[in-house]
């Protein structure tokens, strides 16, 4: 009896040779990207179909997903997924895929492209000279060739434009956690600090993604650390530049101009910085070549068409590559490795040099690719955007990061297995490890050596201290005149009178002012918030 062909609905405009791929293989594929921009028509249309394509203009949302009884995967023919419910889809069990390699040379010439603009005015001479206006004399710029140019991540995007810029013959400086010095040489960069970069770039290029730790990574401080007269480009993210800030910088000249193509807010239809002379803006741009579209359209049928015809997983962010058979039993083992690499992502800040994996018991008799896959993802997630459990080892392996794993069948202790992480940064080794109970759920059993049992929330509290009086009353008041509830509380400290650690779940974010006064608590050595 033949089978029903599995259809995929296109909501937003995508390539033609995009829906070849899909009938090609025998799939159904309806190009429909009106749908993109009408949230009820596509909700009503959604209930029949398996795979769901889509570009920036769709919101995938809750009530979308609960609409859509039959989808099991959803493409993103680009690499930003933010305008996907990412954990509405994964708990319906709907693959989330991307495609983060298909328009990195686009951005990164788009990059090069506003900074030629920058250096020789090129927007404002072609606005004055088509007004009829011949001020030769106004127009005057400066050379690239051998000016500084400081990259502010050097991953993908980042590496592609450090190698254009060394082909203007100019030097190269790049400030990059996850940067390796045998990576940075074979690029041909100098690895430097965030402050060294600022102090000596003649242009600053981010590529960076947006998180935690890189929001306003280009601060009104960082930006009057900058060297005078400097240049900024931003086809990364917005956010991460303090526009405010930025368009002060700008008008007392200590920035000689901007070029952005991203914005806090987007649609930008107003901004801080529009209508400054200096000011270069393009309406996110980044991805928009005809051969990007091609590339990140063609990826995506092809994914979606090899997972819809052979269940094949590749660039999921929301999975690993695991069989239907093994899938109950390791999915929580996946979910605390990803947590401990994200726990210890989150509290490093010098660069990684290894990340190291030791499974013991029932745990070493798993998929282990598959749980080494999720904790290198948890671990370089709160710094790259798009890696997943499917990119991760390659992504870790790119930047010279060696990621090793270790088997015991026989364990020793309370548990019948344990996964334990080592992330080796630059300034010292951080490890936490873990084991998942009879009820299913993960819970760490160790962090720094120290034993305690913890499971774990999306807020939580880590605070190193001294095992000494005062420190639960002081934390317990500073929480209660806060109005943060404190959902669960742990302890674990390695001798009475020694080092002592708190990790806390709380019901909501804790704000800076908030972690600053428990830093202030006398016993307290570190504070940090982590989210999960």
């Amino acid at each position: 009896m033949p089978t029903t062909p599995k259809k995929v609905l296109i909501s937003d405009t995508l390539s033609p040779a995009a829906v070849a791929i899909f009938r090609e293989r025998g799939i159904q594929a309806d190009l429909r990207p009106e749908l993109g921009k009408d949230k009820e028509a596509l909700a009503a249309a959604i209930g029949d179909y398996d795979g769901l394509a889509v570009r920036s203009t769709t919101k995938v949302t809750a009530a979308l997903l609960e609409r859509a009884r039959n989808l099991t995967v959803i493409g993103r023919a680009g690499i930003g997924v933010d305008t996907i419910d990412v954990p509405a889809a994964t708990s319906r069990g709907v693959i989330v895929m991307n495609t983060p390699h298909g328009n990195a040379v686009t951005t990164a010439e788009h990059a090069i492209a506003l900074m030629l603009s920058l250096a020789r005015q090129i927007p404002q001479a072609d606005a004055s000279t088509q007004a009829g206006r011949w001020e030769k004399n106004r127009f005057l710029g400066i050379e690239l060739t051998a000016k500084t140019l400081g990259v502010i991540g050097c991953g993908n995007i980042g590496a592609i434009v450090a190698d254009r810029g060394i082909g203007l013959r100019m030097r190269v400086v790049a400030y990059d956690p996850f940067l390796t010095p045998e990576r940075a040489m074979a690029l041909g960069v100098e690895k430097v600090e965030l402050d060294e970069l600022l102090r000596r770039a003649d242009v600053v290029t981010l590529h960076v993604p947006l998180t935690d730790k890189t929001r306003n990574i280009l601060s009104a401080e960082a930006l009057a650390r900058t060297k005078p007269g400097v240049r900024i480009v931003n086809c990364a993210r917005g956010g991460l530049v303090d526009e405010v800030a930025l368009r002060a910088a700008l008008e007392s000249g200590h920035v000689a101009g901007a070029a952005f193509d991203v914005f806090t807010e987007e649609p930008a239809k107003t901004n801080v910085l529009f209508g400054h002379p200096n000011m270069v803006c393009t309406p996110h741009l980044g991805a928009s070549t005809t051969e990007a579209q091609e590339n990140v359209a063609l990826q995506v049928a092809e994914q979606m068409s090899d997972y819809l015809l052979h269940g094949a997983i590749r660039n999921a962010v929301n999975f690993p590559s695991i069989s239907a058979e093994e899938a109950p039993r390791l999915r929580p083992y996946v979910t605390l490795a990803e947590q401990l690499g994200s726990f210890l992502g989150q509290l490093t800040e010098a660069p990684i040099r290894g990340i190291r994996i030791v499974y013991e018991g029932e745990a070493a008799e798993l998929n282990t690719r598959a749980l080494t896959a999720a904790a290198v993802t948890g671990a370089l997630r709160p710094f790259l955007e798009g890696v997943n459990m499917v990119s991760a080892i390659e992504v870790a392996r790119a930047r010279g990061i060696q990621v090793e794993t270790a088997t015991r069948t026989a364990i020793e202790g309370p548990y019948a297995s344990r996964i334990h992480l080592t992330v080796e940064a630059e300034d010292m080794p951080r490890d936490a490890a873990g084991t998942v109970f009879q009820d299913g759920r993960p819970r760490f059993v160790e962090i720094r050596g120290i034993a305690l049992e913890a499971a774990v929330a999306p807020h939580m509290l880590y605070i190193r201290n001294a095992d000494q009086p005062g420190f639960i009353g002081r934390f317990g008041t500073l929480m209660g005149e806060a109005g943060v509830n404190v959902a669960t509380f742990h302890l674990g400290r390695d001798r009475p009178g020694g080092d002592a650690i708190c990790f806390a779940a709380v019901d909501e974010p804790v704000s800076p002012d908030l972690l600053r006064a428990i830093e202030a608590i006398p016993q307290v050595k570190r504070a940090r918030a982590v989210r999960f």
